[in-house]
């Protein structure tokens, strides 16, 4: 996933730092952050910023410190719009997901957090005097009421609902994107990560969950988000009551066919993961039931001194119970792994 960066680290602890010549320097305008892209990213390095600043005879601005990936510290500053550097442009967020290196990817996204956070949080919202940087850690004070503002961190969950050998996989209503994702939303006040799980599936399918199981969490600063993973099952009636307005498409999808619903899954996003883990399951307890039907086949009767194989409805009734016996324990096994 996007923070799966090992050996590598980001180090997001606040410090009041100034660039040096090689920490990259990070700006964004209008849902866009400027780089180089060829096969790679490559940010604007302290060096030639303040070098093209110079030629151009122009004032550097400011720039804040906002973490370190190993060796590199990364900083924001304000990039302007008409800013023109050879190899550099302005490239959508959303494009960035499908950019290398991973550890840069997570610096873009990161920094966009931050960015957001700074740029809508100026002045106080509740005296309106301008905001001022804290000395100590990273939250804005107002120097007049003493208000103090944090980073935004909006909880969310996203969902895996299983029935038996199918996972519900959706599509989003009014959105660019388009591919197949899970049942997810935001944590509402006052309630907890379970019950969004299971409000969210209720208001978007009709569906009721049980056996809910953590998975994992994530940060999806694309969003502002951090995201929580769960596996849940289907309780009772399993027909879809799909509401229109958060949702295009919502369907069972077999264990077979999960592989064909995409054309491909990328590695960065919690969802696709999930949906990833579950073919993988799929596939571990498919060649668990072959080593089982084997053994079975080859436990022979004898009838009138012949071996005989004995396969008959019983049988293949048993065959599916051992299949779903194995995939619940599997499962169990996975999520607590």
């Amino acid at each position: 996933m996007i923070q799966d960066i090992a050996p590598l680290k980001l180090n997001n602890a606040y410090h009041r730092k100034k660039p040096k010549n090689n920490s990259r320097m990070l700006g964004f305008f209008d849902r866009m952050i400027y780089l180089k892209y060829d096969e790679k990213i490559e940010f604007l390095t302290y060096e030639q910023w303040t070098d093209t600043r110079r030629e151009q005879k122009k004032e550097i601005p400011e720039s804040v410190y906002l973490f370190s990936i190993g060796e590199e510290d990364y900083f924001l500053t304000d990039i302007a719009a008409d800013t023109q550097i050879e190899g550099f442009a302005f490239h959508k967020m959303f494009s960035v997901r499908t950019m290398q290196p991973m550890k840069d990817v997570l610096a873009a996204a990161t920094a966009w957090h931050l960015y957001v956070w700074y740029r809508d949080n100026q002045f106080c919202g509740r005296c309106g005097t301008k905001l001022a940087h804290d000395t100590l850690q990273r939250m804005m004070r107002c120097p007049k009421c003493g208000n103090l503002v944090f980073p935004k961190i909006a909880p969310a969950v996203i969902i895996g609902l299983t029935d038996g050998d199918k996972i519900l996989m959706t599509k989003y209503a009014g959105r660019t994107y388009t591919r197949y994702a899970l049942v997810a939303g935001f944590t509402e006040i006052g309630e907890t990560l379970e019950q969004t799980v299971a409000r969210e599936v209720m208001e978007e399918t009709g569906i009721r969950v049980k056996n809910l199981r953590y998975y994992k969490s994530q940060p999806w600063s694309f969003t502002d988000t951090l995201l929580t993973g769960f596996f849940c099952e289907a309780d009772g009636e399993q027909d879809i009551r799909l509401d229109k307005e958060e949702l295009a498409v919502a369907e069972w999808i077999e264990r077979d066919k999960i592989d064909q619903a995409q054309d491909s899954y990328d590695d960065l996003s919690l969802t696709n993961e999930m949906i990833c883990c579950m073919m993988r399951l799929f596939i571990i307890i498919e060649a668990k039931h072959t080593v089982h039907l084997r053994c079975h086949i080859e436990k022979q009767t004898v009838c009138n001194g012949k071996r005989t194989h004995r396969l008959n409805d019983n049988n293949s009734a048993r065959n599916n119970q051992w299949i779903m016996a194995t995939f619940d324990r599997q499962f169990h096994r996975f999520l607590i792994a």
